[in-house]
């Protein structure tokens, strides 16, 4: 499989809602992208702010569209400001360069597609991210 399912794609989603659950996050929005950057699944929780969508959307297609996660791509704007900007630019403004969006590969470390999740502080909905993936039996690149 080289994208991923709208199957795997829920449960993953299940998967993060419940780890915020046991962690008492703040409402989160999960949104799950396929390896071409495509939406696949969105959901809002109650009381999530009108923003959340895009903001996960943006987490999860930035790691998509440079094969690393939100954290890495965080990383890189504080190293190379200048750089992250022209890419932000490039995509339209669809990049969003902090934690909370994670790669998702499979068994033959290929990506598949990417989870975003926002609504708390970046590293719990990272958290939440890489808990997702997991319990569906695939691998959370968060590099």
């Amino acid at each position: 499989m080289n994208t991923i399912s709208l199957e795997q794609a829920l449960s993953i989603t299940e998967g993060a809602l419940q780890r915020a659950r046991e962690m008492s996050a703040a409402p989160l929005t999960v949104a799950v992208l396929d390896s071409a950057g495509v939406l696949v699944s969105l959901q809002r929780e109650d009381t999530a702010s009108l923003m959340r969508p895009d903001i996960a959307i943006a987490k999860a297609w930035g790691s998509i569209a440079l094969g690393r996660s939100s954290r890495g791509l965080a990383e890189m704007a504080e190293a190379r400001p200048g750089f992250m900007q022209s890419i932000n630019t490039l995509g339209q403004g669809k990049v969003l360069p902090a934690p909370g969006g994670v790669l998702i590969r499979n068994d033959n470390n290929l990506i598949i597609g990417a989870v975003g999740i926002t609504g708390d502080l970046s590293d719990v909905d990272e958290a939440c991210a890489v808990a997702g993936i997991e319990k569906t039996g695939l691998k959370a690149d968060c590099s």
